[in-house]
């Protein structure tokens, strides 16, 4: 397979590609706005990304246009969804998987967590840190046991590691609690630190570090884990700047943490509603 194309039949590649340009025209007819003061002064339309996103002879154009589309409210239609899931099972390109990827968690079904939990298997660690944070937003107990066996498998970056962590704080189950334990003892201080904060998440308790507390704790506790957790996927936010303010028209907002898709909420939302295009921008 040629580097950074997806070799498709060419019936339903034409079919996937009209279904892309047609849905983002319309998007075009509802909206100007595409973009946000990080990306340009002259934002892509919607159209323009529906174009990239399908362009197989540039993988840069596929990654851009599938980041926009990702990250845009709309983004979650299904002929977006389905171009999203045909890129992670055979896009050659990492940088295009990694972002489809990316693309799929934002719009998820549970059922999808199988799918991107299989990248975790991937040979470039981009790949594997980017489904590793897409599984903090999909909710599916069927594939806990795969994460946390690939999170103590110290043989693996300690990137995926901690992701993959704070993914384990959304199911609790005593198996899940075990390895978190295990990683409290981990030799990388990001992981220990993201596995004591999901075994708070999960039990209400606090012990640090200090795996035998955990343990103990647990052993003498009946039903340790809140079988309601208050999980929320993090997001990235940052301060805002001298250049931010300046173009006060176009100030950013960023995406406020959320629950997974397929998972009951058990706690008061963070944050308020998000606009349709509030986060368009190139982000990584």
């Amino acid at each position: 397979m040629d580097h950074g194309r997806t070799r498709i039949a060419p019936l339903a590649a034409a079919h996937l590609a009209a279904g892309i340009l047609a849905a983002a025209a319309g998007c075009d007819q509802a909206s100007s706005d595409f973009g946000d003061a990080s990306s340009s002064l002259f934002p892509p339309s919607p159209a323009e990304a529906g174009r990239w996103a399908v362009d197989d002879s540039d993988p840069e154009n596929q990654r851009r246009g599938v980041l926009l589309l990702g990250n845009a409210g709309f983004g979650g239609e299904p002929v977006y969804v389905n171009l999203y899931r045909l890129y992670i099972e055979e896009n050659s390109d990492p940088v295009v998987k990694a972002t489809a990827i990316q693309a799929l968690a934002r719009h998820a079904n549970p059922d999808d967590a199988v799918l991107v939990a299989k990248q975790l298997d991937s040979k470039v660690e981009q790949i594997r840190v980017a489904a590793a944070k897409g599984l903090q937003r999909i909710h599916n107990p069927k594939i806990a046991d795969l994460i946390w066996k690939k999170m103590i498998n110290e043989d693996e970056v300690p990137a995926v590691r901690v992701e993959l962590a704070i993914a384990l704080g959304q199911y609790p189950t005593r198996d899940v609690f075990e390895a978190l334990c295990s990683a409290l003892d981990d030799r990388e201080l990001a992981v220990n630190l993201a596995a004591a904060n999901s075994l708070r998440l999960l039990t209400g308790a606090d012990f640090g570090l200090e795996a035998p507390l955990w343990r103990s704790w647990a052993d003498a506790t009946p039903n340790p884990l809140r079988q309601d957790v208050p999980f929320y996927y993090p997001t990235f936010e940052r301060e805002l700047g001298f250049g931010d303010y300046l173009l006060f028209w176009m100030i950013p907002t960023f995406e406020q943490p959320g629950v997974p898709a397929g998972m009951r909420e058990t706690a008061p939302p963070v944050g308020g509603p998000q606009d349709e295009f509030a986060n368009i921008g190139e982000k990584g």
